[in-house]
């Protein structure tokens, strides 16, 4: 979700016409939810490469400092705070620490996620899917409701918030987890319509995340067969496309989700098609080496 950005990317950020800037994020600053591993620390370094000063935000401290430390041994500025995204005060204080750090609020990635292990629905503990929704809902509601305030002061900014194309297809097994991500675009899009400007989700398909690496070859093998690519995407595929939605280049996208799933909501591609009448060959088509 952004607010109006006719006026939020300062003159002495923006490129002159016609020149290609590689740096869109100069001058900007952008906070990062769930920014210990992977995606989030992916997206971070991104950002800080195409110029915004980062503020990191997780639960883990020792791995946000990694980050941060990372990126400022490349030049960059960035700053780890700790936090929990359930936590109404815990996600004031992420802001307000923000404002302090860099005076401004530009860009925000709310990327946390947490829940239940897959199993079947009757199967889940509530305790755990309560963790879930607190997690990608009441998360992602509390990030809006702070950074929104925040970049609204400045003259608005942008919010992109992390789904799945598990919350608009739905997956056996993840309960908790597609009620939680198909929440987020809600909220996304009534965030976008409440400030008349942008709303953003992505929605990943299969990327090679912490938890599809520990699944190992067999699970990422019959991930990459589900997008029509027959690849796992990656953590930085991800990040470059965030870095587009928050910067000015994207400021005419409003109200969307971004599938960044090698095709897969686009709709099914058998390994190989049979014909009519015809006996099916056996085939190496779906091997993804």
């Amino acid at each position: 979700m952004s607010m109006p950005a006719t006026s939020n990317y300062a003159a002495e950020s923006a490129p002159s016409p016609g020149v290609s800037d590689d740096r869109p994020m100069r001058g900007r600053v952008a906070l990062v939810a769930g920014a210990s591993k992977r995606i989030g620390a992916t997206t971070a370094e991104a950002f800080a490469d195409a110029g915004a000063a980062v503020v990191l935000a997780a639960r883990d401290t020792a791995a946000l400092e990694s980050v941060a430390e990372r990126i400022r041994a490349r030049g960059g500025r960035a700053t780890a705070i700790r936090a929990d995204v359930s936590d109404a005060d815990s996600m004031l204080n992420l802001v307000q620490g923000t404002l302090d750090a860099y005076g401004r609020l530009d860009a925000a990635f709310n990327n946390a996620t947490d829940g239940p292990p897959p199993a079947p629905l009757a199967d889940i503990d509530p305790e755990a899917f309560d963790r879930g929704i607190a997690t990608n809902i009441r998360g992602t509601f509390l990030g809006m409701k702070y950074q929104i305030s925040a970049m609204l002061r400045s003259g608005g900014g942008t919010v992109v918030n992390m789904a799945s194309l598990a919350g608009v297809t739905g997956v056996a097994g993840l309960a908790a987890y597609v009620a939680g991500k198909a929440g987020i675009i809600g909220l996304t899009k009534v965030a976008a319509l409440d400030y008349a400007d942008r709303g953003i989700v992505v929605a990943p398909g299969p990327i090679l995340t912490p938890h599809l690496e520990a699944a190992g070859a067999e699970a990422q093998r019959l991930a990459a067969l589900a997008a029509p690519m027959r690849r796992i995407g990656s953590a930085a595929e991800v990040a470059r496309v965030v870095v587009w939605l928050s910067s000015p280049g994207s400021a005419y996208i409003t109200g969307a989700v971004i599938p960044i799933d090698g095709g897969q909501s686009a709709g099914v591609k058998p390994p190989q098609m049979y014909r009519q009448g015809q006996p099916m060959q056996a085939s190496q088509a779906d091997d993804t080496r």
